[in-house]
Parts: C-alpha cells; sequence; structure tokens
C-alpha cells in the first residue's frame, strides 16, 4: 500500500512488520499491575491480548493520575442545556467513584455481575460507569432515549442483576420521562434485575419494591471496601449493545486490558488526546462513542472532558459555539448530522463567540459529506483547524481507519475515513472473499485481530463466530462496503448489511420490524432506511395488517406509538406504507433491497447489497408489482 507521507509510512511498517511487538509497545504506556506473558494469542475464531497481564481501566482512568499529584486537574465539566455546569478534579471525580463503588457492594454487586445503566450523560452515570469496572463488575449502558422493549431486552440478555436508572433528562427545555419507560421493562416477566437504584431529579414516587433512592443507595455502601479490583488483561469492563441484521441485539464485549490499550493508542494517535486538552465529544454515553471518547480514553490520557446533557442547538442556536467560546475546548468530536444540523442555522450563531481556542475537529457515525465538510471546514474553523473524518464501530472500540493528526497529519481528502491505522490489517473484498481492485467497492474485511476489537458477543458465541468470522472465512466481517484508493485512504458507501443510520444511531432493519410486529394489528412488516439531509437516514415503512383492519391515519398513529414504545424517538419512522404483500424470494425471504429501489427511485439490480435473497431477476420482478402496489 502506497502512503504520501514518509512519516507515516515508516510508522505503518512498523507495526506491520512485528504487529505483536508493535502493540505491546503500545501497552507499555499503560500502567499494569503485573506485566503480561504473552502479548497474543490467537485461537480462532477469538483471541486474547495481553495474556497474564493484570490492570484495571478505571483505576488506570483515575487513580494513577491522583498518585502523579494530578488530583487538583480538572477530569470532567458536566453542563446541560439548562445551564447546569459542575466541575470535577481527578481527585474529586475519583472520590464520587469510589462512593458509587462502594455503595455496590452494600446492594452485592459482585466481580462479574453485569449492571444495567439507563442514564442520561450526566457526572453521576460516568461515575457509575468507572465504579463498575473499578471493583470488577461488567457495566451495560442503554441509551436513555430507547423505549421499554429496548431496555428489557438489553437488560435480559446481559443478565443484569442491578439497573441504576434516572427518572428523567433533559430535552430542549422538556423533562423527559424515563420513569415510566424503567417500570415497564421491570414488568417484563423474565427481567434478571434484582435491585433499581433511582437518581431522582423530579418528584415523582418511588413504584416498584425493588427500587432504591440514589442517597440510600450511597448511604448504604458505608463500611464497604471501595478498592479496585486487580483485572486479568481479557476480563470484561462492559458490554454494548449492536444492532444487527436479525432482531436480537449483540453485545460486544470490550475488555480492561485490550480495550483500554486500543482506544488509548488511538486516542493519541488519530485525535493526539493530551493532559492539557479540554476535549469535547458531544455523543451520549449510551453509544461507543460515548464510552470511548467522552469517558474512558480522555480520562487514560489525563484530559479534561467535557459531558453534555441536551440538545446542541437549545436554548439558541449558538448553544454549540457559546460552550466551546466558554470552556475553551482545543479538541472537538461531533457527528456529521450535528454537523448538517448546525449548517442549517447558517453561520449567524457563531457571531459572538471566540472558538478560536479548538485545534482540531473529528467526526465519525457515518461518512461526514463533502458539503458538509466543506461548510464545517471552511465556513466555521478555517483552513487553520483541520476538520477530520474517521471511522469505527461499537465492536472496534476505537477508530479503525483515520488521518493520524497525533502523528503527522496527512492530506484531508474529503469524503474519505482516512487509511487503516497501525496494526490494523484491512482489505476490500469480494462477498467470495477476492481481493477487489483498487477503486473498486467491496466488502471492507479485516484479517487480523487488534487489541479493542471485540473477541466475543456476550453469551454467545457462536454467533460471533458466523456473523463476524464466517460470513468470508479467515477475515473478520466489519458489514461496511467501500474502495481504497491508490494512496489507502478508505471510502465508505455505508453499511452492506442494512443498518439504519438516524442521526448516529444505528438500528436493525429487523429490529425495527419486530417493534412493528409487537402492534396486533400487523401481520407483516419491511422497512429500510432512506436519505434525510438532516438525520442522515430515517425509516421508511411497509407494513402488511392483519384481516379485520383498516388503513387509517389513526392505524398509522397506533403503529408509531407502538415503534416508540419499544425503540423510543430514536426510531424515527417518516412513512408508512400500507400494502397487501411484502416483495419476496420464491423461499420466502424479504427483498429489502425492492424497498430501498423504490424509496430511492431506483432499479434494484442498481442497489449494491450483500443480501442472500433473490438474484437480480427475481427483485426486479418484484420490484415492479410492489410499484404497482403502492401505485408508483
Amino acid at each position: 500500500m502506497e502512503v504520501l507521507n514518509p512519516v507515516v509510512k515508516r510508522w505503518l511498517d512498523d507495526a506491520t512488520a512485528d504487529p505483536d511487538a508493535f502493540w505491546a509497545r503500545a501497552a507499555q504506556r499503560l500502567h499494569w499491575f503485573k506485566h503480561w506473558d504473552e502479548a497474543f494469542i490467537w485461537e480462532p475464531p477469538t483471541y486474547r491480548w495481553f495474556a497474564g497481564g493484570q490492570t484495571n481501566i478505571s483505576y488506570n482512568a483515575l487513580d494513577v493520575h491522583v498518585e502523579h499529584g494530578q488530583g487538583d486537574h480538572q477530569a470532567l465539566i458536566a453542563l446541560d442545556e439548562r445551564g447546569g455546569r459542575r466541575v470535577f478534579t481527578y481527585a474529586e471525580l475519583l472520590e464520587g467513584v469510589k462512593e458509587i463503588a462502594a455503595g455496590l457492594r452494600g446492594i452485592g454487586v459482585q466481580r462479574g455481575d453485569r449492571v444495567g445503566i439507563y442514564m442520561p450523560t450526566v457526572a453521576e452515570a460516568i461515575m457509575a460507569m468507572l465504579a463498575c469496572t473499578r471493583i470488577g463488575a461488567v457495566h451495560i449502558v442503554v441509551f436513555a432515549g430507547f423505549g421499554s422493549g429496548a431496555l428489557s431486552e438489553r437488560l435480559r440478555l446481559a443478565g443484569a442483576k442491578v439497573l441504576l436508572a434516572a427518572d428523567l433528562t433533559y430535552r430542549k427545555g422538556k423533562d423527559v420521562p424515563l420513569l415510566g419507560i424503567v417500570t415497564d421493562a421491570l414488568a417484563d416477566p423474565e427481567s434478571p434485575v434484582e435491585t433499581v437504584v433511582l437518581f431522582r431529579r423530579g418528584s415523582e414516587p418511588l413504584s416498584d419494591p425493588r427500587e432504591i433512592g440514589w442517597q440510600g443507595f450511597l448511604a448504604g455502601g458505608e463500611g464497604q471496601s471501595s478498592d479496585h479490583e486487580v483485572m486479568e488483561s481479557n476480563e470484561p469492563a462492559f458490554v454494548l449493545a449492536t444492532s444487527g441484521t436479525t432482531a436480537k441485539p449483540k453485545l460486544a464485549v470490550h475488555s480492561h486490558g485490550a480495550y483500554q490499550v486500543g482506544i488509548h493508542s488511538t486516542g493519541s494517535w488519530v485525535m493526539a488526546l493530551r493532559d492539557t486538552d479540554v476535549w469535547w465529544s458531544t455523543s451520549d454515553i449510551g453509544w461507543i462513542v460515548g464510552h470511548s471518547f467522552i469517558v474512558y480514553a480522555p480520562l487514560l490520557a489525563g484530559s479534561t472532558t467535557i459531558a453534555y446533557e441536551g440538545a446542541l442547538d437549545y436554548p439558541a442556536p449558538d448553544t454549540f459555539y457559546r460552550i466551546i467560546s466558554d470552556e475553551k475546548v482545543t479538541g472537538l468530536f461531533t457527528a456529521p448530522t450535528a454537523v448538517r444540523m448546525l449548517m442549517a442555522h447558517g453561520k449567524t450563531p457563531i457571531d459572538g463567540h471566540d472558538i478560536s481556542s479548538v485545534e482540531r475537529v473529528f467526526c465519525a457515525g457515518e461518512v461526514l459529506n463533502i458539503p458538509a465538510w466543506e461548510w464545517f471546514q471552511h465556513e466555521v474553523f478555517g483552513e487553520s483547524v483541520p476538520v477530520i473524518d474517521h471511522m469505527w464501530q461499537t465492536e472496534t472500540g476505537g477508530p479503525v481507519f483515520g488521518n493520524p493528526y497525533g502523528i503527522d497529519l496527512m492530506p484531508i481528502k474529503p469524503g474519505s475515513a482516512g487509511i487503516a491505522l497501525p496494526g490494523i490489517f484491512a482489505e476490500v473484498r469480494t462477498m467470495e472473499g477476492d481481493p477487489v481492485p483498487t477503486g473498486e467497492k467491496g466488502i471492507v474485511v479485516i484479517t487480523r485481530p487488534f487489541p479493542g476489537l471485540t473477541a466475543t458477543i456476550w453469551g454467545d458465541p457462536e454467533r460471533y463466530a458466523s456473523d463476524y468470522w464466517g460470513r468470508i472465512p479467515g477475515t473478520y466481517f466489519t458489514g461496511d462496503a467501500a474502495a481504497v484508493d491508490e494512496d489507502g485512504y478508505f471510502w465508505f458507501s455505508g453499511r452492506a448489511d442494512e443498518i439504519i443510520k438516524i442521526a448516529g444511531h444505528k438500528l436493525g432493519t429487523i429490529e425495527v420490524e419486530t417493534a412493528l410486529l409487537r402492534n396486533p394489528a400487523v401481520a407483516e412488516a419491511g422497512v429500510t432506511g432512506r436519505p434525510d439531509e438532516l438525520r442522515g437516514e430515517v425509516i421508511s415503512a411497509f407494513v402488511v395488517l392483519r384481516a379485520g383492519n383498516e388503513r387509517s391515519p389513526e392505524m398509522k398513529a397506533s403503529l408509531l406509538a407502538t415503534v416508540r414504545h419499544e425503540l423510543g424517538p430514536v426510531a424515527v419512522i417518516a412513512d408508512i406504507n400500507f400494502v397487501r404483500a411484502l416483495p419476496k424470494t420464491r423461499s420466502g425471504k424479504i427483498m429489502r433491497r425492492v424497498f430501498k429501489a423504490v424509496v430511492l427511485g431506483k432499479d434494484p439490480g442498481d442497489i449494491s447489497t450483500i443480501e442472500d435473497a433473490g438474484s437480480v431477476e427475481e427483485a426486479r420482478e418484484a420490484w415492479h408489482e410492489f410499484n404497482v402496489e403502492l401505485g408508483k
């Protein structure tokens, strides 16, 4: 692979020559209670990094800095859209984490137990995450915007015995209630939850005998140890759900050792994270970006990290720029959806705000389209501040492709995610596993594991083997389509397995279809994503009603309410089309390629897909019939 920048080329060559030694050197930049016995053990399809090494990611994020005399340095600035601002030094954040750690032990949480967190991006939620990893418990954070169905399913899959929940969150000036969602999720007869700790901001009373209040929870930790656990490198730190092509979410597992090495390294190489930074990732802790670049990577680097609860354009369109100005943000990480939203407001909101503290800007979550990049790069930040796209997944923990700002910035190619980072062996192949020529689209695969790549799916190793290492044998299947150019830059064209990305949130097609099917009026449902200027994608749904049910505005409202209850407001359905039958293959598989062709106004033969769901001829036949059904 030819790389434009010779400094980066030498760096990549070093990683390629001996990847185990390369990653071992990266790991040595972190604290270990005991050095590992072997850097890498590969037992396909799974593997272990730094086997026998002992560490703790929470200890490295907090205690290490305090012990090195940085206890008075600001660690966390927690902001909200109502003007709330709380600042915690590393010493203060550590004390808060210890208090919650003792509280968890006080309610019986032990090493290896799973703890659900259903809270907005507030300081207490971040402390709870760090407290879990401190005592060796495994946290599963569920985005506080998902409905009760999604919450109960994730808690059940993880086997979470404890749930830490908030009763409400703030969104565009409103108190968004969460307690009813929690109550509905706990009503699941298969719920493993034994104790619910409620972080209450409103006045609604407790309603479940399993619930205890936040203060009572903390008081129960008196006399309990708040000491950290010494964890073997490959013991899990957390699990996090990622949508797939089946209704059942996959829980990616990230470990104390490999995950922290991965995000600490890429945080340095790609983002240039350092202890003098005021870092702001505008994500939510419910997603992997929030885990990695609101919480763990900035704190491992000794940075000051900002956590913000609310809408970036509330109470006014200048909120985003005001926060940058007030907090003197040096590093910014946001999503293309946010860039498009800011772009819609124009440049006027910037007036009166000094954003010159920003040194670099990063985007991820979907492809940063060229018009949005041009606006952010040229109109907002000018030529002196790079706006850098990059790409990664829940399963990878941190960046896989990017422009190595922290090593030596390469030329930015708008629309490209950059190069495969060092120690990451990525290729573009056909579904048959053959290499794809330069410039042609194919499926991105990874041929060798790296620290941070999930080594299993919680409770389902067979699915991990089949979904990730079994589709194109011998390679890790990312599920993303891309082309690579002559300089080694990757150009992503979207998910190859029909994941719908709405404002940076990912939903599987079958997950949405399953939610629709929970409405008793629905016989069948099929969905696809269609482009949306603001959100990236929204959902187009095609629904077959059961006999005796009529198409009507009231029926549409009922279906929308069902999906909102199951998945929350992130599942934005733009249109519901009532049809007599879904397009299917002769073997009965739904052809989502036909949905995509309909919403894009294209021939199905022009739709790129990896579905094993019929030939182009079958798709075109079904497409013609379906268009007639829709009156196209």
